[in-house]
């Protein structure tokens, strides 16, 4: 059976309540659990996940959700790729499917929801404190969310009206706790559907609690199918922890601090090393998943050599060094965009955002961790390499001039010798060695200090 036609089956069965798809047909069930916060590890486990059904030929993609939410942006990524499955998606709610997690529901062709279980509630909010975004996020998520709604068409009931198959209005209120939805739900709360408010409303076709169930929605026994389901190995946490946008501002901030600490002190030791691992972890990751084209790190390769030829070759500071550091910035802005677009053809307002907020945070934390190691308060193994620490010791021979008599310029005393030109005066008391500015003073003359230099005070005749 083709594609084609089995998508009409299947969007036939949810239409009219009528299964039509055969045992013989579905012989293999493709299942990916998004169980996590949707992040970068769950949008690499659906590229893994999408790539390994298609080539398994699976006839259908089961994602089973319970999540919370997480990031905007990888729920839209994953959301995009679930729309864009050539065969038919299964989506099964097991508990929550909140936040993100709703939206990804939403892109699934039909929905199962366990008893119990919730779905909704897709307000942006702030990551730190939980409080909603301002109007300009929420109106991208709400067109966002109707779009999503919106993909799955409309559908003749038997008195020939036309309805959404998912009404675009109820995904807004999802998002927005201004629209209001006749009989559903008014202006003051964002939606959130039970299963039972799902199904009634069309967002969800039935109510499963087991995944099994699910299949005996669609008119298979347990024996009729097999169930392969997507398992990340430990490189999938890897790039999936490496890819996260703090552990990325994190080396960010290794990168550019290392390379400010190697351009100020002599030779390469370890901001060098520093930068350069970090650099490694920032791209590697990127460039195994397919998200950072070759281009982007040979731009990184580039600014790296330029910076090289900068400390060792090129004197001073100047063109050489600024080429680098723009050749090494750009590429880690680029990576960070495609890390988000995939491709810069699909380039949107949105990517460029998350990526700039990333590398300035990157670079914030770099210019709070240089002022830290190379003040008073850091370590001084990091201070010896970019000042210098040693002071003149009395005991190592170095002698120190007293300042202490420069206390008396200005005051007036009397000349106890003569003074041809040195002498002694007495001020205030006290018995001092002093020259004479200008001429010969006679004993017992009034004298003025006028400065003290060169370890001695100089006095002129009143």
């Amino acid at each position: 059976m083709s594609t084609h036609r089995l998508i009409i089956a299947l969007l036939a069965a949810i239409f009219f309540g009528q299964t039509t798809l055969r045992a013989d047909e579905v012989s293999s069930v493709y299942m990916l659990r998004l169980d996590d916060e949707i992040g970068s590890s769950t949008w690499r486990y659906t590229q893994q996940a999408i790539d390994e059904a298609k080539r398994l030929n699976s006839p259908l993609l089961l994602v089973h959700l319970n999540t919370y939410g997480g990031s905007v942006v990888h729920a839209d990524s994953i959301r995009t790729a679930l729309l864009n499955y050539p065969g038919p998606v299964l989506g099964f709610v097991d508990n929550n499917a909140a936040s993100a997690g709703a939206l990804i529901a939403l892109a699934c062709d039909s929905v199962y929801m366990r008893g119990g279980a919730s779905m909704g509630a897709v307000t942006v909010v702030n990551g730190a404190d939980g409080q909603a975004m301002p109007d300009k996020y929420q109106s991208y998520m709400r067109a966002m969310m109707r779009a999503t709604a919106e993909s799955h068409g409309k559908y003749i009931d038997s008195t020939g009206v036309e309805h959404w198959r998912r009404d675009p209005l109820i995904a807004e209120a999802m998002v927005d706790s201004r629209v209001e939805v006749p009989g559903l739900i008014d202006s003051t709360r964002v939606l959130t559907f039970t299963t039972d408010e799902a199904i009634k409303w069309h967002y969800a076709d039935a109510k499963a609690e087991s995944v099994k169930d699910v299949m005996a929605h669609l008119g298979y026994d347990e024996n009729g199918y097999s169930i392969q389901e997507y398992k990340p190995d430990w490189l999938d946490h890897l790039i999936g922890f490496f890819t996260n946008p703090a552990v990325q501002a994190i080396l960010i901030m290794i990168i550019v601090g290392g390379i400010y600490m190697e351009l100020h002190s002599p030779g390469m030791g370890f901001p060098s090393a520093a930068a350069i691992i970090a650099a490694v972890l920032y791209f590697l990751p990127l460039y195994i998943s397919g998200i950072a084209s070759s281009w982007i790190i040979l731009l990184f390769v580039l600014g790296v050599m330029l910076i090289v030829l900068e400390i060792f070759v090129v004197p001073g500071f100047g063109i050489t060094g600024i080429a680098g550091i723009s050749c090494v910035c750009a590429a880690v802005i680029l990576g960070l965009i495609e890390h988000y677009t995939f491709s810069l053809t699909h380039l949107n307002a949105d990517a460029v955002w998350s990526s700039m907020v990333i590398f300035i945070a990157g670079v914030v934390l770099a210019i709070g961790a240089i002022w830290y190691l190379t003040s008073s308060y850091g370590p001084k193994w990091v201070r010896r390499h970019t000042e210098l620490l040693l002071t003149q010791q009395v005991k190592d021979g170095y002698v120190g001039v007293d300042m202490s008599p420069a206390r008396y310029i200005g005051l007036e005393g009397s000349a106890v010798t003569d003074m041809r030109p040195a002498g002694k005066v007495e001020i205030n008391g006290e018995i001092l060695d002093a020259v004479a500015a200008q001429g010969f003073i006679h004993a017992a003359s009034r004298v003025r200090v006028i400065k003290y230099e060169n370890a001695q005070i100089y006095v002129r005749e009143l």
